[in-house]
């Protein structure tokens, strides 16, 4: 969503009304694991929802913590409990997720519940051209996205402690009214493409797969890479994880395609020019890794994410009017809702003329 100009790499002072106080993280911290007063904190340029900063002791030793953001929060956002749980669960899987050291509920400690994990090193990357690489590159960094993506498909809830995460069926339609919720609480104007395209979703989702662990925003900039191999070192992010429709999280992990350059950065009609490989490649590429048919709905999933990007977005601009938000560059990313919603109403067009492509 952002482009390499932005300088979301690496961290930054602490962002005014944001500060955490180093003296009682350092007094939790040091009940769970050895820590060598005094600590240093810096806070990560990038992150739109919860404010995540970087804690290095005086030994050296680097963690990070995610925290609640202060102000009024919509309820069902900012789940930062939920992240803590499934990387937990997930540690002993082999999938990449970050070693969790702790959580606290209590937000009398820095003034909101957060989390502690371990720092993991690599490379990140935020825009979805990833420019400065070689195609052979790009392609295995996209090759590797989507294997990971199936092989957290294939993960039994019930083995790893995860079955009650989520209700197993009406994913997709449940995610619409959610989406439709979020949406209404941030709204300040009518956006007539918007109010048309949430008219005809709730009457076209997909009713897809049920029951199957799934991220809920598996995309590029929340996931670290090896720093020097096309391998994802750290799956992040896993606020909204739950039990639903793996085909609407792959849908997710590939809706650059369906976005015009001009678009956050989007890569349709020039990915081939680009190196990358194209959405026929990843969906075969995930259907060989997960053993799933992505089957004549995919449309529908498309029109579903451009849906639920709209709808995000709107949430962004909503948290940047509040002052809420936790990257001072989500600024630029207001005012995309509208042309989210028409090319969500362009694709709808295309279904009922019965276009499938």
């Amino acid at each position: 969503m952002f482009t390499a100009e932005d300088d979301m790499e690496g961290t930054g002072p602490v962002r005014d009304g944001q500060a955490i106080d180093a003296d009682r993280v350092a007094g939790w911290l040091g009940d769970r694991v050895a820590v060598a007063r005094p600590l240093a904190i810096s806070q990560f340029k990038g992150g739109q929802s919860n404010p995540t900063y970087l804690v290095t002791d005086a030994a050296g030793a680097q963690y990070v913590l995610r925290r609640k953001p202060p102000g009024v929060l919509l309820g069902s956002a900012h789940q930062i409990e939920r992240e803590f749980r499934v990387m937990a669960a997930l540690g002993p899987t082999g999938l990449p997720v970050p070693r969790v050291v702790g959580l606290c509920e209590d937000a009398e400690v820095i003034g909101s519940d957060f989390y502690v994990m371990d720092y993991v090193g690599g490379r990140s990357f935020w825009d979805q051209r990833l420019p400065g690489l070689d195609a052979a590159e790009k392609r295995a960094i996209y090759g590797a996205m989507v294997t990971t993506l199936a092989a957290l498909h294939r993960v039994d809830p019930d083995a790893v402690g995860l079955a009650d995460l989520g209700r197993p069926d009406g994913y997709v339609p449940r995610q619409i009214d959610r989406w439709t919720r979020q949406y209404r609480a941030s709204e300040r104007a009518r956006i007539a493409a918007m109010e048309d395209v949430i008219d005809w979703i709730g009457a076209h989702a997909p009713e897809g797969e049920a029951g199957v662990l799934i991220h809920g925003d598996f995309r590029l900039d929340n996931l670290i890479f090896d720093s020097t191999e096309p391998r994802i070192a750290a799956i992040l992010d896993w606020e909204i994880s739950t039990l639903g429709d793996p085909l609407a999280d792959l849908a997710f992990q590939l809706f650059a395609y369906w976005l015009p350059p001009e678009l956050l950065n989007g890569i349709c009609g020039i990915e081939d020019a680009l190196g990358l490989p194209s959405e026929g490649e990843q969906l075969a590429l995930y259907e060989a890794a997960s053993g799933r048919n992505v089957g004549r709905d995919w449309p529908l999933y498309r029109i579903y994410i451009l849906f639920r990007l709209a709808a995000i977005f709107q949430g962004i601009e909503g948290r940047v009017r509040d002052g809420t938000n936790s990257n001072p560059r989500a600024e630029k990313l207001v005012g995309m809702t509208e042309p989210l919603a028409r090319l969500a109403l362009e694709r709808i067009e295309a279904w009922e003329r019965g276009s499938r492509d």
